[in-house]
């Protein structure tokens, strides 16, 4: 795998475009099955909300400047949109984009609401559950943590 990491602001129309397709994609093959028509419209309107989008921190995974996976951050230290293209799954590019994100914080503690298909992704990279299976606005999630002393 030859992928180099970005951290970026969509403030460029162009990224901003690229950004949400690749999660839109992902999110429809993997994700809306499991959720209601409620849920999904939720995730769309997520996703139109173009200004709080710019205000997020993306790092972005780049393969021969195609971008094949991102990671958004909101909040304090909680992960919002963390997507990556199905032909490169299972092949690290997560776990690069989760290091370079912690690479810029001193508090090595992070919170996700995990969907379904994505638990044992964030298990994997030693998140745990802190509640069980919530329902909010159609979104199904699981409250996750992950601390590093």
């Amino acid at each position: 795998m030859n992928c180099t990491i970005r951290k970026w602001r969509l403030s460029d129309a162009g990224d901003l475009a690229a950004a949400c397709e690749l999660v839109w994609q992902v999110f429809c093959r993997f994700e809306a099955p499991e959720y209601s028509q409620e849920g999904i419209a939720e995730f769309q309107r997520t996703l139109e909300n173009i200004e709080a989008l710019r205000h997020m921190p993306f790092y972005g995974a780049f393969h021969e400047g195609e971008l094949v996976g991102v990671l958004a951050m909101r909040q304090v230290q909680h992960i919002s949109l963390f997507f990556v293209k199905e032909a490169w799954h299972r092949q690290g590019v997560g776990r690069l984009l989760f290091d370079a994100m912690r690479r810029d914080y001193t508090d090595q503690v992070f919170t996700v609401n995990s969907s379904p298909y994505a638990v044992e992704v964030y298990r994997h990279l030693g998140f745990v559950p802190t509640d069980t299976e919530q329902l909010t606005n159609g979104i199904r999630y699981t409250p996750m943590r992950f601390e590093q002393k």
